[in-house]
């Protein structure tokens, strides 16, 4: 007859601590497989319990598939394939982190958005007013493939505006981030292409087509940007390119080369560029650089751009304009997405837009931008290192080139910097073909350093370099 205690339940029902002693024992055992259960009554005659106590228990083992029952007979212990043994439980495990011996107390190698430059106060009004104004059924209703229409008429109207882009709002497709878009990207032209990326160029990049199962060629620049020569010999049909504000380099395509890659894209119904246009409204000198889509008559540039450099990082917002064609293809291929975008945060983002907000916000931030450029490099010219300094590309975007006059290699200089807390990064780590070591030019993130920590470090960072270089 099974024998089980009740005196320690610590507030746990009768029939559940029951139902808990004879699954043990199946699964221990200790009743074998077949073997005849005592009856209700006996049972909780035996045990000294309620009958309908012992009842629950046997239903809910005979739920499980623990026991079964057979008229007339009473309940048998159900044949298990594979009863597992009993294990302590294990602590679950942490990934490991990558080992670092100095963890960097500032990096100039990212970029990143001053936290008190969000216009916190703005935006909460705006996203109370749209809990409370909105019509509640497009608040709380499943996001249309493309995003909620009133930001993407926001889109288009400040694209015409401001970017010189003639495009219908149906054009535009929201997402959660440029790397949501690329996945998508992938999804509607095609894993069987060949993609043509920038070399040196942004590595997250390549790693996000790479796990999307695509083959890439990376392709040398000269000081103009990818040839169209190169390309046409690498076998590409898609390229991805940053032409206004190359990624690392910080090189602008002049329209002559643009012109020369649509021709290349006009030569073949496969052939598609993906411009990326990340950092296009902080061009700190003139206007900003037209968009290759603003010059294309044969509808092969995707646009992207993103709200990660505009407002922050972690405003996971971005969005792309197709060519009309491949619009209508991605709503009858790729349709039944939902937006990866909340509609809260798209309706405010799109008042945000037509209210004028993010018009003035941009150019407080280009002013302030600028500002903090003038001010680092009238530094970098007074600092001991400057004669063994030289700028480059300050005026086309939020990072500069800094050639550095030295005959250390750039891994020996990275952990001279390390070793100072300091995270930096050279040209040479930005390439897919590793050609050398020997850059020597440094990457210059400057803009979410606030000054009080900016300039100690500058001078921790070139007080460490200084042995290092020609003077």
């Amino acid at each position: 007859m099974l024998t089980y205690s009740f005196a320690n339940l610590q507030g746990e029902s009768i029939y559940i601590h029951l139902y808990k002693c004879i699954r043990q024992d199946i699964l221990e055992g200790t009743l074998k497989a077949q073997e005849k259960l005592p009856s209700k009554r006996m049972l909780a005659k035996n045990l000294g319990i309620s009958l309908i106590t012992v009842e629950n228990a046997y239903a809910q083992l005979a739920v499980e598939g623990y026991i079964y029952s057979e008229p007339r007979r009473g309940y048998f212990v159900s044949t298990l394939q594979q009863a597992p043994a009993t294990k302590q439980p294990q602590p679950l495990l942490t990934p490991k982190q990558p080992a670092q011996e100095v963890p960097p107390l500032l990096s100039f190698a990212k970029s990143s958005v001053p936290p008190d430059t969000f216009p916190y106060n703005t935006w909460a009004r705006l996203l109370r007013n749209t809990l409370t104004s909105a019509d509640e059924h497009a608040l709380i209703s499943d996001t249309a493939t493309g995003g909620v229409l009133p930001l993407r008429k926001a889109l288009a109207k400040h694209l015409y505006q401001f970017r010189g882009l003639n495009v219908a709002p149906e054009q535009i497709i929201i997402g959660s981030g440029t790397q949501t878009l690329y996945n998508l990207i992938v999804q509607l032209l095609g894993r069987s292409h060949i993609y043509a990326l920038e070399d040196p160029g942004y590595p997250q990049l390549a790693a996000i087509y790479r796990t999307n199962d695509v083959f890439c060629r990376y392709l040398p620049m000269d000081e103009q940007g990818i040839q169209a020569e190169v390309l046409e010999s690498s076998g590409a049909d898609i390229l991805h390119i940053t032409p206004s504000h190359q990624f690392p380099t910080g090189i602008t395509m002049p329209v002559k080369r643009r012109y020369e890659l649509l021709h290349w894209a006009s030569q073949k119904s496969s052939r598609y560029i993906i411009e990326d246009d990340y950092d296009c409204e902080f061009r700190l000198f003139g206007k900003p650089i037209p968009p290759l889509q603003s010059i294309d008559k044969a509808e092969k540039v995707i646009y992207i751009n993103t709200f990660s450099k505009t407002l922050a990082p972690t405003f996971r917002i971005s969005y792309m304009v197709l060519p009309p064609h491949l619009a209508s293809l991605f709503y009858a291929k790729l349709g039944f997405y939902s937006c990866t975008v909340s509609n809260f945060e798209q309706f405010t983002l799109a008042k945000f837009i037509e209210d004028g907000y993010f018009e003035r916000h941009i150019n407080r931030m280009r002013t302030y931008y600028r500002n903090k450029r003038d001010h680092l490099l009238q530094y970098l010219a007074a600092c001991p290192a400057a004669k063994a300094l030289q700028v480059e590309g300050e005026d086309s975007g939020l990072h500069f080139l800094l050639h550095l006059a030295t005959a250390a290699g750039d891994s020996q200089l990275r952990e001279v910097a390390l070793k100072e807390g300091l995270q930096i990064k050279f040209l040479s780590d930005y390439y897919h073909h590793k050609l050398s070591d020997n850059s020597h030019t440094l990457l210059m993130n400057y803009t979410g350093i606030e000054d009080e920590r900016l300039y100690p470090a500058l001078d921790k960072l070139f007080g460490a370099l200084l042995p290092y270089l020609k003077i």
